[in-house]
């Protein structure tokens, strides 16, 4: 039988870290769910994990860090539908077919995140701020990936209306998302209302963009 090769250091130490980092996450989300994000300090979460105060705050930055994981996703979501549209596919066409498989995939990154979360989030001043702030640097994104893709200036007027737009729509329906999810909803329903009302939002902007910034 052949023998197997061990896994270099460098691959042990980053699962280590990896596994670390999911352990602390999981207890913070307990804490953040069981007694609300504002009310639960860091040194708690150092104490469920079993790690030191300072090992939570090298791993994550910032307290939201422990509360939202998926940022730097949320944040680039939309730009990297529009610099990965098909062959003849405008910007809006990307975006909505990107949409439509985030809903059926009950993608946390489009606000299916459970009642249980979407609550704890609903209840904290600090989260929905940051929330705020995801949302804004999303659209930031999305511009510059409409400015690359027509060659034209971030600056540009059509670049930045199409931005607000395109950003705006999949705000409201991320909000709709996470209403429908505090009101109980299963996910398979929120599924059924959201493409509809995805259909809708979209096709609103069909007659200014369905050409726009064709691959």
């Amino acid at each position: 039988m052949a023998t197997q090769t061990p896994a270099p250091a460098t691959g042990l130490r980053e699962a280590k870290k990896q596994e670390t980092r999911q352990l602390i996450s999981d207890h913070a989300t307990g804490l953040f769910i069981a007694q609300g994000f504002e009310q639960t300090t860091i040194a708690e979460i150092a104490v469920a994990a079993r790690v030191a105060k300072k090992t939570v705050t090298n791993y994550f930055p910032r307290k939201e860090d422990l509360a939202l994981d998926h940022q730097e996703e949320f944040a680039a979501s939309l730009a990297s539908a529009v610099t990965a549209r098909r062959p003849g596919e405008s910007a809006l066409a990307a975006l909505r077919r990107t949409f439509a498989d985030a809903v059926a995939a009950h993608d946390p990154v489009a606000g299916f995140s459970g009642q249980q979360f979407a609550r704890m989030v609903a209840d904290s001043p600090t989260l929905i701020t940051c929330l705020r702030g995801l949302h804004d640097q999303r659209e930031h994104h999305l511009a510059q990936a409409l400015a690359d893709a027509t060659g034209t200036e971030l600056d540009d007027i059509t670049v930045q209306t199409a931005a607000g737009l395109l950003a705006t729509l999949h705000r409201v329906l991320f909000q709709r998302i996470q209403a429908l999810t505090l009101d109980g909803r299963p996910n398979e329903q929120i599924a059924r209302i959201i493409a509809t009302d995805a259909t809708q939002a979209f096709d609103l902007l069909e007659p200014a963009l369905s050409d726009y910034a064709t691959a």
